[in-house]
């Protein structure tokens, strides 16, 4: 055979393990829904991220396969990275948040519909968490006030949870 059909090949086989990799991941996932019930929106943030970290695995993937010149992958990376440092210069917690959010996904006992209360004396808020997105975390206070708070933040400070009832 040619290197191109290898290259080819290859490339099918990547996307082969990339899809039963992605049907594995989701079953996991499945199952640990089933034992801690978790909202729609959760599961969407998890799925986002999961399926960011496989794509970044797909494109090293093709430009292994495809034997893409370095300098060229060094210049691009090098280009990229410094577009995303400046644009996230004035947002550095970008990436934490999104670690955090899956922190509290996985391994927190706040959930959608809890009672959550900061426990700190300059930080004081109390209220029912109503969502839980990829950057926030949105509570209401018993004023009916919305305050959303990074989710970076909810896991460097002290709280008291209350479950929600069921």
């Amino acid at each position: 055979m040619l290197p191109l059909h290898y290259q080819i090949l290859e490339t099918i086989l990547l996307l082969v393990v990339l899809t039963s990799t992605k049907f594995i991941i989701r079953s996991i996932l499945m199952r640990i829904d089933k034992k801690v019930h978790f909202n729609l929106e959760r599961k969407r943030i998890a799925h986002k991220i999961i399926n960011l970290f496989l794509i970044m695995f797909v494109v090293i993937g093709l430009i292994a396969i495809w034997s893409v010149d370095p300098q060229q992958i060094f210049l691009y990376l090098t280009s990229t990275l410094t577009i995303l440092a400046v644009g996230f210069i004035a947002q550095w917690s970008f990436l934490s948040n999104i670690t955090a959010s899956l922190i509290l996904f996985f391994n927190h006992p706040v959930h959608i519909g809890g009672q959550i209360k900061f426990i700190e004396k300059d930080f004081n808020i109390e209220g029912i968490v109503e969502n839980i997105t990829m950057f926030f975390m949105y509570i209401r206070t018993a004023e009916g006030e919305l305050v959303t708070i990074p989710n970076n933040l909810v896991m460097q400070k002290m709280v008291s949870v209350t479950p929600k009832k069921v």
